[in-house]
């Protein structure tokens, strides 16, 4: 049977071992936290629980088809039930959630704000508009200037996030508008995702200072340039995983790291293997102790 905010409460398992412990960084490194998506075609319910058994610092929520992902209310009882924040929203941007909170794009961005707002997260996700949607991206950069300058009281930021060309045989297309690089223009603030920079053969770490300070966000993956959207295993692909994570601690880096890793071909087990491992190499590379590291 399907998941339904409804029935929330009621097909919770009991908390595993360790369940909401988080906090497992070191005094002063940012908080490394899982995305839902990273369980997917498990469901948001599953995401919170392999979130609080592997002992991460919190969960952003992917707003997708998944109805409990819609249901503040129904996410608030899991944050509770797990001790576990969520800490940011994926706007429903994605091609299969393009009527997830309606088909408006400004009102997406306004109900995940108000989400955000109600479960105490700090920032909204969103992707730059598709070029098709063209009143959405000849207004976006100055739409997300004014609802960041309208959040700002509260706290929430909205970190546009970088992309990639679409690619088919090394033939790009440009699918995003104004452009898949948000750096290209002057946004309050961004969400660095590094699966995109491999995919869009980029170089990472130059991207990583063009947002300097406005960095609020990141979305630790890996991959090979390959030209599809791995969200691999940080450490399994070319990216420097490594590096970027360093110098986010060497700089006291403020905002939020987000494993979010393709587990959707593998088993239960495997699964939560590859989760584990990603919050390791989080820790350990953002210069947690040892001693804290698979807990």
């Amino acid at each position: 049977m399907a998941d339904t905010p409804e029935r929330t409460a009621t097909r919770l398992a009991a908390p595993a071992a360790g369940a909401g412990a988080g906090g497992g960084g070191a005094p002063g490194s940012p908080p490394v936290v899982l995305s839902t998506a990273s369980v997917y075609p498990e469901s948001t319910i599953a995401g919170f629980e392999l979130a609080a058994r592997l002992g991460y610092d919190g969960v952003e929520v992917m707003v997708w088809t998944d109805p409990v992902s819609q249901d503040v209310a129904a996410l608030r009882r899991l944050s509770e039930y797990h001790g576990l924040p969520v800490t940011a929203i994926h706007a429903p941007c994605l091609l299969i959630t393009q009527r997830v909170w309606g088909s408006d794009p400004w009102g997406k961005l306004e109900r995940s704000r108000d989400a955000a707002l109600e479960l105490g997260a700090r920032t909204v996700v969103v992707h730059p508009p598709f070029r098709w949607q063209r009143q959405y991206a000849r207004d976006f950069v100055s739409g997300i200037r004014r609802m960041s300058d309208e959040s700002g009281f509260s706290g929430v930021k909205f970190a546009v996030e970088n992309m990639y060309p679409w690619r088919y045989r090394e033939r790009a297309a440009l699918a995003y508008a104004p452009d898949w690089d948000p750096t290209t223009e002057d946004y309050p603030h961004y969400t660095l995702d590094l699966s995109h920079a491999a995919t869009a053969r980029t170089d990472t770490l130059a991207m990583l200072e063009r947002m300097g300070d406005r960095l609020a966000h990141v979305h630790l993956g890996d991959g090979t340039g390959s030209g599809k959207d791995e969200h691999l295993v940080p450490g399994r692909g070319t990216q420097p995983c490594a590096e970027v994570l360093r110098r986010l601690g060497a700089r006291r880096f403020e905002g939020q790291v987000v494993v979010e890793i393709n587990t959707r071909r593998l088993s239960r087990p495997e699964r939560e293997e590859d989760l584990a491992e990603a919050l390791r190499f989080a820790r350990a590379n953002l210069g947690t102790p040892a001693a804290a590291i698979g807990r």
